[in-house]
């Protein structure tokens, strides 16, 4: 009966996406919904797209193994990054009238950036997606009591949130996620107040945690603790800036005031619902302590879905996966749909320059589709790794390779196409090098690539320029006068 409701809810959502896909006339519909989206949309898809399967499953996991610190990466950087989003880029990139964030990059730097990064942004989404189409896959394999195999479930998870992406694209995203954020924060919420009574009051699953030092925050004052504890922060915070999600919703405002507003009002309803699962695993370790610390030892994971499915009442099983499924659906078809523009718009377009409207839509149609068989096959293969690893590997490749050329070609006039390439170039070499020797045991690889980004910036900008900046007016676009 569950896994009927669950099958009857996706076929709603599939009919939604497919309603919302009549409005799709061109590749700006596709790709950033016309840019027509009022701020109540932009609040509900940014936090949408935020709100996936490492929130429900990962987060709540980590939480109860290391307390507040060991989730500094996610959600205190993620929703911090929407914020940061809000007050310095929302604006600023909203007035330029771009359909992705690389062609920023290519307008302020030239060719050759706007490729490597494009590279790097659609590289990163490889974890995020697949995290996604994992936590799919666990759904169907837990709703089935292990009839569907978990691969087969991400096969039906996939095609599932493919029927309406593909033709809908950014309008079809958008409106799903509006309604999925509904059932998701309704559903969780009754779900808490209901596990907090099981549990005998919320009071007692505070203390409970409390008494467990799950509160603390800050890392011990070691130097190796707190840079590892800074690394983790900017993760996500600076890394899911340069990210073709992010600036898709950016985009998609009906104005910059919009824009701006929905990704801090978004970032900050993010960060504090994320308490939500957190509660809900606490709450687990008393209401059924035995099976909470065995699932612990063996998979963090499904302490929550194990917690609903065993010891509520059927209509709480429901709120719970359809919240579950709002979450991962509404991450899954946003992170599927970035890439696909990104690949057309910014590499594959530089085949095609005379390449009509019309067959650009096509093409990021055909495109989305690629790449969620390839998502797919990455996930199988991935099988066995935590969700929250997962997205968490995903911004590093976009911290150390594309963020110091997107804030620097922003906010600094003297930056230059040399500065970006060195950056690059600098930032991944070094990342790459402390996570295959012992050093990056020592000092974080991502807080290196970073750092070694930031030289080869200055270094490239401020030192003899070799390569020409061809872009003269490129300044005057960045808004910096």
């Amino acid at each position: 009966m569950l896994l009927t409701l669950v099958i009857v809810y996706l076929l709603v959502t599939i009919a939604i996406g497919l309603y919302a896909a009549k409005r799709v006339k061109n590749s700006a519909d596709f790709a950033i919904a016309g840019r027509r989206l009022p701020l109540v949309m932009i609040v509900t898809t940014t936090f949408a797209t935020w709100f996936g399967s490492e929130v429900v499953l990962g987060i709540p996991a980590k939480f109860v193994g290391g307390g507040l610190g060991s989730v500094v990466e996610d959600p205190f950087g993620a929703g911090t990054c929407l914020i940061l989003v809000g007050i310095f880029f929302a604006a600023k990139l909203y007035r330029m009238t771009l359909l992705t964030i690389s062609d920023f990059f290519r307008e302020r730097y030239g060719r050759s950036v706007e490729v490597v990064c494009s590279l790097i942004i659609m590289l990163s989404y490889l974890g995020w997606v697949s995290a996604q189409v994992t936590a799919l896959g666990l759904v169907f394999n837990l709703l089935s009591g292990g009839a569907i195999s978990i691969p087969v479930g991400m096969v039906i998870g996939v095609v599932s949130v493919l029927a309406y992406t593909l033709f809908g694209g950014m309008w079809s995203v958008a409106l799903t996620d509006f309604i999925q954020m509904i059932i998701l924060v309704a559903g969780l919420s009754i779900l808490a107040v209901f596990a907090g009574h099981m549990a005998g009051g919320a009071d007692k699953v505070v203390a409970l945690a409390v008494s467990r030092d799950m509160f603390n925050f800050l890392p011990e004052p070691s130097f190796k603790d707190v840079v590892f504890f800074i690394a983790a922060a900017i993760t996500m915070m600076l890394g899911s800036i340069p990210q073709q999600d992010v600036f898709q919703r950016v985009m998609s405002a009906d104005s910059a005031k919009s824009a701006s507003r929905g990704a801090v009002i978004g970032g900050m309803l993010y960060i504090l619902f994320a308490f939500v699962p957190m509660f809900l695993v606490v709450s687990a370790l008393i209401i059924m302590p035995e099976r909470a610390n065995a699932l612990l030892q063996e998979d963090p994971q499904k302490v929550l879905p194990t917690l609903v499915m065993e010891q509520m009442p059927f209509i709480m099983q429901v709120l719970f996966f359809g919240a579950l499924l709002s979450a991962i659906k509404s991450c899954a078809s946003a992170t599927l749909l970035a890439p696909s523009v990104t690949f057309v718009e910014n590499i594959w377009r530089q085949f095609n320059p005379h390449m009509s409207d019309k067959q650009e839509l096509k093409t990021m149609r055909i495109t989305v589709l690629l790449f969620s068989a390839l998502v797919l096959l990455y996930a199988i293969k991935m099988q066995g790794t935590s969700i929250y690893e997962m997205v968490s590997g995903a911004y590093q490749v976009t911290l150390v390779g594309a963020f110091i050329p997107l804030v620097f070609g922003l906010y600094w006039q003297r930056a230059t196409t040399q500065g970006a390439l060195f950056s690059i170039v600098l930032g991944l070499l070094t990342w790459g090098l402390f996570l295959a020797t012992p050093a990056g045991e020592e000092f974080p690889a991502q807080l290196a690539g970073v750092l070694a980004a930031l030289a080869g910036m200055l270094l490239g900008s401020l030192g003899p320029q070799t390569i020409v900046n061809r872009h003269a007016g490129h300044h005057k676009l960045a808004g910096v006068e």
